[in-house]
C-alpha cells in the first residue's frame, strides 16, 4: 500500500505505516501535493516501481474552510479548494490509468454536501458535486476497459478536516443533527472503500455514489 500525504502530515503517515506493518503489510510513503500534476505523475511512477503494479487508486485528499458568506471566500481559498479537491483527483486518476488494468478500481471521496449543498462550505460543496459527476463520467468512460469507478460520500465524520476551523462549542455538536445523533468514525467509513475495491464484492457496480449518513435517508 502506498500513502500519499502532505509534508506536514508526516507523523500521521508514519503512524499509519506502522499499523500496516503490524498487520504484515508493506507500505510506501510518498510526500507531496496532489494539486500539482507533475508530482502526481512522479508519485504513481514511484509506486509502480516499488510494487510492480497498481490495482486500486483511492482519491481522498481534501481542503475545506467554513465561510459565512460568498463575499468572505477569497480567490486564494477558492483556488486551493478546487486544486486539492478536484484537480488532484483528476491528476491522480490520469496518472494511474497508465498502469491500471482490467479489474482495477478508482474510488473517489465525495460528500453529502455535494448532493445537498452547505451554506458555509460553498466552494467545498461545489468541488464535491464535481467529484460526483467526475466519478459517473469516468465510470462510463472506463467500463469497457474493465476498470470500475465509484465514490464514497459520507455525512459528518469525526476527522480533523471536519472540525479544524470550528470553535469548540460547534465541535461538540458535530454530527448531532443526524438521526444517530453523532458523527461517524473513520473505521465506520473504511469498509465502504474496501467494498468498492473488491472485485468479489462489487464487480457489478460502477459509477455509484454511496452515502453514509448516520441514518439520514435524504440525499439530493
Amino acid at each position: 500500500m502506498a500513502i500519499v500525504y502532505l509534508p506536514e502530515e508526516e507523523k500521521d503517515a508514519r503512524e499509519t505505516a506502522e499499523y500496516i506493518k503490524r498487520e504484515g503489510g508493506q507500505s510506501l510513503l510518498v510526500s507531496g501535493d496532489v494539486s500539482k500534476s507533475d508530482f502526481c505523475e512522479k508519485a504513481v511512477e514511484k509506486i509502480v516501481k516499488k510494487f510492480g503494479r497498481l490495482d486500486i487508486l483511492v482519491n481522498n485528499a481534501a481542503h475545506q474552510h467554513h465561510q459565512k458568506s460568498i463575499e468572505d471566500i477569497t480567490e486564494e481559498q477558492f483556488d486551493k479548494t478546487f486544486k486539492t479537491n478536484i484537480y488532484g483527483y483528476f491528476f491522480m486518476a490520469k496518472a494511474a490509468l497508465k498502469h491500471l488494468e482490467k479489474g482495477g478500481a478508482i474510488i473517489n471521496t465525495g460528500s453529502i454536501t455535494g448532493l445537498e449543498g452547505s451554506k458555509e462550505l460553498l466552494d467545498y460543496s461545489a468541488t464535491k458535486g464535481a467529484i460526483h459527476a467526475f466519478t459517473k463520467s469516468l465510470a462510463q468512460q472506463l467500463v469497457e476497459k474493465g476498470i470500475r469507478v465509484n465514490c464514497v460520500s459520507p455525512g459528518p465524520v469525526w476527522t480533523p478536516l471536519n472540525v479544524a476551523d470550528k470553535p469548540a462549542a460547534e465541535v461538540a455538536k458535530h454530527g448531532a443533527d443526524t438521526p444517530m445523533k453523532r458523527p461517524g468514525q473513520p473505521e465506520e467509513v473504511a469498509p465502504a472503500y474496501v467494498f468498492f475495491a473488491s472485485n468479489t464484492d462489487s464487480s457489478y457496480i460502477s459509477g455509484e455514489i454511496l452515502t453514509l449518513l448516520g441514518g439520514e435517508t435524504r440525499a439530493g
